[in-house]
């Protein structure tokens, strides 16, 4: 979730605003098996797969984030080799999944180093390892030649674009939310999901007075706290003022605004309210999220693409729910947050480019085993057509997005990579009990910002 590029003009924040609602009809990580009778392309594409992969014995190597499934297999170290191996016998596939920030740190020095993976995780635009930079540093390779394009939402396709042509491929459309536990909420005597952000620190207060912990968050890992920033900075900057970051490229706005200084101060009235677990700067993401699963917390700020980690058994049994953070004022719409996911990329300089290009053909052909488990492993929404909805416990978010159309992207994916490191750097040393107020906070973000943004 991180952002950098050259100055865009306001329109093309609104085009980036359009094409993701464009995007919404599909769906990312937790979605069902596709419909095959949507896969037009799949006769081509499986026909292409007996070329070159077919002619000499190959390994392909990747690399993602993230954290390996809690249950069952994991698909990029379990499950796509084999299927891989099954449909290219000379063809092996070697991957590897790191957490984020280690995965940021390994990527670029091994794609810098001329060492990267065939294939790589990318993220939207102007993200840390965004696809803007992968492709203008000549790390990422053009995927116009791909054949399934006309599957995947416009939306997503552009986000995952430099330059008009693609050079990843997104994994879906992820929203940031609110997993909540049912049981807790009950006990706490909550009887009514809060719809505005005084209903939501009332909903606090009483889970607090219940003697249980509102909200669990991974403050040690310092990108966990965009988590609760984004969606409420969703609510609080974006509402009346939709191309706010294009007119910062532009110079005519500051992340100074009184707007972000709320945002800022929001989130640090839910520490200074007790309603954060005791000692986060101390608390990693899977203890944070162990903390939840076990019946420990009522809430955790996150993605849909947790959506395995957070629904795994844990010592307690109980029902989850997921709602939008409502940092909205009473009697105004809550605004989702929601933004292309990260997905595939192919090493532009790989000696095996056109074998890795027949590998992702086949992986998003629509009908394959390979794309069903893809599919069914995936939690994040779908964005390529005909893939259902596949967790239950998104719907709502989901069809707030996809009926009300008030949905805000991930700031920082128009934001230089950087600026939100200076946001998650201030903001720990409020949690951590010094003197910075969110106005310094934001006089960070700003100086970061305008340090680092290039015309």
């Amino acid at each position: 979730m991180k952002t950098r590029t050259k100055k865009r003009t306001g329109a093309m924040l609104l085009a980036l605003m359009f094409t993701l609602l464009a995007g919404c009809g599909s769906g990312n990580n937790g979605n069902t098996v596709a419909n095959s009778g949507n896969a037009t392309n799949a006769p081509e594409a499986s026909a292409a797969a007996d070329t070159a992969a077919s002619t000499k014995n190959v390994t392909l190597t990747m690399m993602v984030s993230g954290t390996k499934a809690p249950d069952g297999q994991d698909f990029a170290l379990d499950i796509m080799p084999k299927l891989v191996k099954e449909k290219f016998p000379n063809v092996t596939l070697e991957t590897s999944k790191l957490p984020d920030e280690q995965y940021f740190t390994s990527i670029r020095t091994k794609l810098a180093s001329g060492q990267g993976p065939d294939i790589f995780w990318v993220f939207p635009r102007n993200a840390s390892l965004g696809v803007l930079d992968m492709a203008k540093a000549g790390y990422a390779a053009d995927l116009s030649d791909l054949t399934f394009w006309d599957k995947i939402s416009q939306g997503a396709k552009d986000d995952m674009s430099y330059e008009g042509k693609p050079y990843g491929i997104a994994g879906g459309l992820d929203y940031l939310g609110v997993y909540y536990n049912q049981e807790l909420f009950k006990q706490a005597g909550i009887t009514e999901m809060p719809q505005d952000w005084n209903s939501f620190l009332e909903a606090c207060q009483k889970l607090k007075d219940a003697g249980i912990t509102p909200i669990s968050l991974a403050d040690k890992d310092p990108w966990f706290l965009q988590f609760g920033m984004y969606q409420i900075a969703a609510n609080v900057v974006y509402p009346d003022e939709m191309d706010f970051d294009s007119k910062l490229q532009a110079g005519e706005k500051s992340l100074t605004d009184p707007k972000w200084v709320d945002t800022i101060s929001k989130m640090k009235e839910l520490y200074d309210k007790g309603y954060v677990v005791k000692n986060s700067l101390g608390l990693g993401s899977a203890q944070a999220a162990q903390l939840f699963v076990d019946g420990k917390a009522g809430m955790i700020f996150d993605g849909t693409w947790d959506y395995a980690t957070l629904t795994a058994k844990g010592a307690a049994d109980f029902t989850r729910g997921f709602f939008s953070l409502p940092a909205n004022e009473a009697g105004q719409p809550t605004y989702v947050s929601a933004a292309t996911a990260a997905g595939f990329a192919l090493n532009a300089k790989s000696e095996n480019l056109d074998i890795a290009k027949e590998v992702m053909d086949y992986l998003f052909d629509g009908q394959s085993d390979l794309f069903k488990a893809w599919t069914e492993s995936n939690n994040s929404i779908s964005v390529y057509s005909g893939v259902p909805l596949n967790h239950d416990l998104f719907k709502e978010v989901n069809d707030s997005y996809l009926n009300n159309g008030k949905s805000v992207y991930f700031p920082n994916q128009m934001w230089p990579t950087g600026v939100a490191e200076e946001m998650e750097a201030k903001f720990a040393e409020i949690i951590g009990g010094r003197k910075t107020t969110p106005e310094k906070v934001t006089e960070a973000m700003d100086a970061k910002f305008k340090e680092l943004w290039k015309n």
